[in-house]
Order: C-alpha cells, then sequence, then structure tokens
C-alpha cells in the first residue's frame, strides 16, 4: 500500500508530443531565407511600406539644417567683420625678440598713393588699438600720388604720434618722392627721424597737374568735341581743346595754393630749412639752394641739404625708435602687418591680373586732380591697386 504521509518523487517530464513539434519544425524549415548581414531593430522596422518616403524626408531635412547653420554662420561672420578691430589685417613677426612684451610696428606706405584710405589707414587703425606699441617705423617706398591721398595719410600719422605720444621713425626705400616725401614730414622736428637706404630717390617737392592737347590729332582725323557743358570752364582740363591762358591761370593758382601747403609741410618736419626759409621758398643754408623745385636727389645729396637726416637700412630705423622710445632691446618685438588672403590670392591670381584696365581706372585718369608725384602721367592705376 502506498503512504499517504510520503511525497512521490517528481517524475520526469513526459517527451513532447510530435504534435507540439510541428510547428517549431515548421517554421525553421519553412521560414524565408536570411540574406546579407543581420539587421538590429524593432521586428519589422525596415519592412514598413512607407520607407522611400520617409528616406527622402530626412535628406530633406538635413539639407535644411545644414543651410540654416550656413546662413547662421555668414550672419555671425558678418557681424564680427563689423566690429573687428583688427581692421582685416594680420600681424607678423620681422624682427627683434619672439617673445617680447614691447613692440615696434612698421607701417608700409607702398606704391602710388591715391584715396589713401586703404591698407595704410587700416595699419595705423590697428596700431591706435594695440597698447603694446611704444614706437613707429614707416616704411616709405612711393613716387608719390594724389595731393588729397598724400595729405590723408599724414594727417593720420600725425595724430597717431599726437594720441599716442609714440616715437615716428622713418626708413625710406627705392623711392620716397614727392607725395611720399610729403608722408615721411609725420616725423615732426625728432632729430635724427629720417633715413634713406644709400640707393634711394627723394625730393621732387612740386605739384603737377597733367593735361595733353589733344585737338591736332583729333582735327586731322575730322573729329570734333561736341560736349556739352554748363559753362565753358567746366572744360577747363580737356584734351580736346587748345588751354586759354585765361584757364591756365586759373588752374595755375591751384596747383600754386597745393604747392603752399607743401611746402608749409616740409617746413613742420625739416626745421633747418624752416630757418633757413627765405620768403616761400625751401632753401639749402650751406648751399642756398632752393629745394622745392620738383627735382629729385640721391640719398648723399638729400642728407647733404638737409631734406634726410641718416643713410640707412630699416634696421637702422629700428633702432632709432627703439632708443627714442626707451625700450630694452632684448624685450622689443618687431612686427609687420599684412593683407588678409582673398580668393584671389588662394587661386594664385592677383587683383590686377584679373582687371587690367577697366572703366573705373579710365574716368578716375581723365579727371582733372592735382599730383603730388614724381612723374608727369597720370597713373594707369585703380584705387585698388595702389598702396600694396
Amino acid at each position: 500500500m502506498t503512504d499517504p504521509n510520503v511525497t512521490p518523487p517528481n517524475p520526469s517530464p513526459p517527451p513532447p508530443s510530435a504534435s507540439a513539434q510541428a510547428p517549431v519544425t515548421a517554421q525553421l524549415v519553412t521560414g524565408p531565407p536570411v540574406h546579407g548581414p543581420p539587421v538590429y531593430g524593432p521586428p519589422g522596422l525596415w519592412e514598413r511600406p512607407g520607407r522611400p518616403r520617409r528616406r527622402w524626408s530626412t535628406w530633406i531635412g538635413w539639407v535644411g539644417f545644414l543651410t540654416c547653420g550656413f546662413l547662421l554662420a555668414s550672419q555671425w561672420s558678418a557681424r564680427r567683420d563689423y566690429f573687428d578691430l583688427s581692421q582685416g589685417i594680420r600681424e607678423r613677426f620681422h624682427s627683434g625678440a619672439e617673445h617680447g612684451l614691447d613692440k615696434v610696428a612698421v607701417i608700409a606706405v607702398r606704391g602710388v598713393i591715391l584715396d589713401g584710405d586703404g591698407f595704410v589707414k587700416r595699419q595705423i587703425d590697428r596700431i591706435r588699438k594695440d597698447d603694446r606699441v611704444k614706437a613707429v617705423v614707416v616704411r616709405v617706398d612711393s613716387p608719390g600720388g594724389t595731393v588729397t591721398g598724400s595729405d590723408y595719410i599724414y594727417h593720420h600719422l600725425t595724430r597717431l604720434r599726437a594720441e599716442r605720444q609714440i616715437p615716428l621713425v622713418v626708413s625710406m626705400g627705392s623711392m620716397a618722392a614727392s607725395g611720399g616725401y610729403y608722408v615721411a614730414m609725420a616725423v615732426g622736428d625728432q632729430k635724427r627721424s629720417i633715413f634713406a637706404e644709400p640707393t634711394t630717390t627723394t625730393g621732387s617737392i612740386g605739384v603737377i597737374v597733367p593735361h595733353y592737347d589733344l585737338s591736332g590729332l583729333l582735327a586731322r582725323f575730322d573729329v570734333r568735341d561736341d560736349s556739352i557743358a554748363s559753362h565753358p570752364r567746366k572744360q577747363l582740363l580737356s584734351v580736346t581743346r587748345t588751354m586759354s591762358d585765361e584757364d591756365r591761370a586759373i588752374v595755375q593758382d591751384y596747383v600754386d595754393q597745393s604747392f603752399q601747403r607743401f611746402k608749409e609741410i616740409v617746413r613742420t618736419g625739416r626745421p633747418q630749412l624752416r630757418q633757413a626759409a627765405a620768403g616761400d621758398a625751401l632753401v639749402d643754408a650751406q648751399s642756398d639752394r632752393d629745394l622745392a623745385t620738383g627735382e629729385i636727389f640721391t640719398a648723399p645729396r638729400a642728407q647733404q641739404y638737409g631734406l634726410i637726416d641718416e643713410i640707412g637700412f630699416i634696421e637702422d630705423a629700428i633702432d632709432r625708435a627703439i632708443e627714442l622710445a626707451g625700450l630694452d632691446k632684448e624685450n622689443v618685438r618687431v612686427v609687420q602687418y599684412q593683407r588678409p588672403l582673398s580668393l584671389f590670392d588662394l587661386a594664385g591670381l592677383a587683383e590686377a591680373d584679373v582687371d587690367p584696365v577697366p572703366l573705373a581706372s579710365l574716368l578716375e585718369m581723365s579727371a582733372p586732380r592735382a599730383y603730388y608725384l614724381a612723374t608727369s602721367l597720370p597713373p594707369l592705376l585703380s584705387s585698388r591697386r595702389a598702396e600694396r
């Protein structure tokens, strides 16, 4: 008999019946074959019928996102450039101590000076904001340019020197004539402040208004100027007719007034010529020679006549600037400035190469303008090619 108080052992589970295995066997055998790598995700995600439409929606969303990001970046860049105190130029190491705390900045005045409000002005503005600049060397390599452009640069250099109370020294390159010499007068009456290289051409103190009379050539080809002007003097400097004596007197008075200012500016930078001035002339005290005749001079001759102080290179001008500022030469970093790269620069193309002689340049050449320029020809340049 079986004892009711004794629990019988667990019997082994019965083997699965054939009917229970049948569905599993059928699923493994008859299921669809699997091709390609395994797919991770909820079952049926990639088998939904709306997949192509969903993919296009994703692409459109990404394109819109990237477009918005590009527009936002453009707006940020525009606002950053608008408030950029660096004036869009880069500072580069020139010489001296690489990690020096004090700076001597080199301002480059190169090429024909036209409007003046270009790269030179941006360099001046950059220095005005930099308190670590303790002295300035103006590197002049220019034959001059317009009266207004030369005076504009001179004005802002003298203003920089006065506002920052820092010394300013000039280093002349291959040429510092006419308007280039005008700019050099920004040093004021500081002694030993104008240096010229042994091969420098300088001087050319004078004013010129270019004018050409092509009336004979036009008459030969039976060409007539039929312009309609509000007054005959509107064609004062027209190349299609001979200038009358009355018109010439008017232009001469204009030139004389510009010339008078040139001589006054020279006297502010050359005290010895100011003291030896006889009337309106710029006379050298020793040779009694008028220096304001438009004549050009070599560096030794310019030093003899007092137009420059010393013959030397830019390193000598830098040393003098350090001396005037009372700086420790071992702790001075000399810097210069460079324009930012443009798309033309990255493509290996200069601006002058893609803009040969546009209409703006032709109009600029034909406009009646006075020049502090060491040539009788108008500059065959546009404003964008000048002061490079």
